[in-house]
């Protein structure tokens, strides 16, 4: 049983971002084709490279404004998508492919702060999330970023 849940982007977030073409910020998104893997943040699955339509624009996964909310650039499918339905596993995909997507999980208070910082390296992503919500109660939700450019990836709760 596992002691956590994954938290995509929404869909209806994304659906309001792709119709009103502004991010949360009022920037104008940017669309292109995939030059890179991603991650989608809604369906958590790579782009395909050279064919995939995405969206870039900015994003803040905190709901307190404050020092911490470090928004930055995040990436979306052009098209709908269904969100990641696999909630209590991480994504196999990103999981298997650490040099795309070398993973660090950074760990927040309820009050949103920063109480712990991990990097995956060769752990499994899994068990070592679930090591720490077994080990760090203060640690209220994870934020998994990639360990090379600090971006966004989704939100980690407790379950």
């Amino acid at each position: 049983m596992r002691n956590f849940k994954i938290i995509p982007i929404s869909a209806d977030y994304a659906k309001q971002i792709r119709s009103s073409r502004k991010d949360e910020f009022g920037h104008e998104v940017i669309e292109q084709v995939a030059t890179a893997a991603g991650p989608c943040r809604v369906s958590l699955k790579p782009f395909k490279k050279g064919e995939d339509k995405r969206i870039l624009l900015r994003h803040s996964p905190f709901a307190i404004d404050n020092i911490f909310n470090q928004p930055g650039p995040v990436f979306i499918h052009a098209e709908e998508v269904e969100e990641y339905k696999d909630i209590y596993r991480f994504p196999p995909e990103i999981k298997a492919n650490k040099k795309s997507f070398p993973l660090s999980l950074i760990g927040y208070s309820e009050s949103q702060q920063m109480v712990y910082t991990k990097l995956v390296g060769e752990l499994d992503v899994d068990d070592l999330i679930k090591e720490i919500f077994e080990n760090y109660p203060e640690v209220n939700y994870l934020h998994a970023r990639n360990a090379e450019a600090c971006c966004y990836i989704c939100k980690i709760e407790r379950v």
